[in-house]
Parts: C-alpha cells; structure tokens; sequence
C-alpha cells in the first residue's frame, strides 16, 4: 500500500502547477506590460522552487535543477562582438513581413496582436535572439532581452528613448518624401507621436494598422492610407546603422 501523500506535499504540488500554467499562459497575452513581466518571472521563480522542492531528495533531481538557470542564463553572459547590420536587417524585414495580417490590438506585441510599436520592436527583438543563437553574439541576446524588458513607445523611439533609434533626417509625409535615404527596416514616426510605421523597401511601408485592424503592408505613394498624409520624422535602429561595424574596426 502507498503511503499516503501529506498535505504539504500536495500544496506544493498544485503551486508548482499554478506555477507552471502562469509561466505558459503569461507570454500568450498581446500586451508585455510590466506588470505581466513581473508575473511572468515570479510564476518562473516559483516554479522553479517547487520543482527543486519537490525532487530534493534525489540527488540526479537536484543537480538538474541547480545547473537548469546556470544554462539558462549563459547564453546570455557570452562574450560579445560585432553584429552584422545587414543580416540583422534582412532578418528583421522579414519577420516583420511575417506578421502581415496578425490583428491590431492596442499595446500588443506577439502573433495575438501588435500595434504600431509593439511589430517592429518584436520583429527586432526575434531577430536579435535568432542572430545571437546562430553566432553565439552575447551582445545581441543581451540587446534582446534589454528590449524585452524595457517598452518603448512611438513617441519614444521617435525620441530616441535609451538610445535605441537614431535620427535620419528626412522629414514630410510619406506620400511625398524623399526615400532614397532610407534603408528597409527604418522607421517613420508621426511627428504628433502617436504612431510608427517601418520601411519595408521598393517604396511600402508595413505598420500595425489601427484603421485597417491588422498589420498591413502598403505602397507610400500609391495607395492611400491615413497615415501616408501625416507629417512624420525617420529615424534607424542604432543596431542597424550601416556604420556600426566600421566604427569597431582596429
């Protein structure tokens, strides 16, 4: 006959489980406010606490559980280097490009909905960790995660906010303006700030569309769209400034 479970064991049970279901669920809402971030990382503390708990006694268990967020944090304190702007870009174009047709949803920023700012800081962040996997670059995963952390509104990258964007230069509305300047991936910020647009190249423009209700791709001088009469400042992810490796170089 089994011994029969405490009622200890089986509380620890069910908030492990709890655990586990918010660490799941959390990354599933749109919205990546502070507040879910924080949810998210306790639901991940507590989950690893009830597993390290719960296994205690079996020594395979606990060295597993001791080594799991030594793994899981090493990525991320691996050395640095250059990051490659034009196969970060590429990357990031195409990620955007991906999410053609995801909803728009206010402060979204995953494949449940995206708004404005919420499309191209995901595409950048995806492809920052797909660039720092694939070249083992701790600088890009750190990069990531910064942005990951830290929410950056239209207005803010407009402004530059913790120097992830820097000013290009060309002004006007995007119907009207000159494009020769910009690179794909750049960003058009209306000059009210309350909302971004990305340069897709060949003159189109893709943005998360709260007219449209979706993320929409656009030709900036053919089609028409609200946001292509609006006057708008350019700005480039400094992670992409072509000058970036030059600029490291002996």
């Amino acid at each position: 006959m089994f011994p029969q479970k405490t009622m200890a064991t089986r509380l620890l049970r069910i908030f492990t489980i709890g655990a586990l279901a918010g660490t799941v669920v959390i990354p599933l809402h749109p919205v990546n406010s502070m507040m879910l971030k924080l949810a998210f990382l306790a639901c991940l503390a507590a989950l690893w606490t009830g597993l390290t708990v719960l296994g205690w006694k079996r020594p395979w268990w606990r060295i597993a559980v001791l080594i799991l967020p030594v793994i899981g944090l090493m990525p991320f304190v691996l050395p640095g280097g250059d990051i490659d702007p034009d196969e970060l870009r590429n990357d990031y174009v195409r990620r955007m490009s991906g999410f053609e047709g995801t909803k728009y949803f206010w402060g979204g920023e995953n494949a449940r909905g995206f708004d404005c700012s919420g499309l191209p800081r995901r595409a950048l962040r995806d492809a920052l960790l797909a660039y720092g996997i694939r070249h083992g670059n701790g600088e890009a995963l750190r990069a990531c995660l910064e942005q990951w952390w830290f929410d950056a509104s239209a207005k803010a990258l407009g402004e530059g906010y913790r120097g992830y964007t820097l000013p290009i230069g060309t002004t006007g509305t995007i119907q009207s303006m000159d494009y020769a300047g910009l690179l794909p991936g750049d960003l058009a910020v209306t000059t009210n700030g309350i909302h971004i647009l990305a340069y897709a190249g060949e003159g189109r423009w893709i943005q998360a569309d709260p007219g449209i209700g979706a993320v929409a791709t656009r030709d900036g001088r053919k089609d028409d769209n609200l946001w292509f009469d609006m006057p708008v400042t350019t700005h480039r992810w400094q992670l992409l400034a072509p000058q970036r490796m030059s600029d490291t170089a002996p």
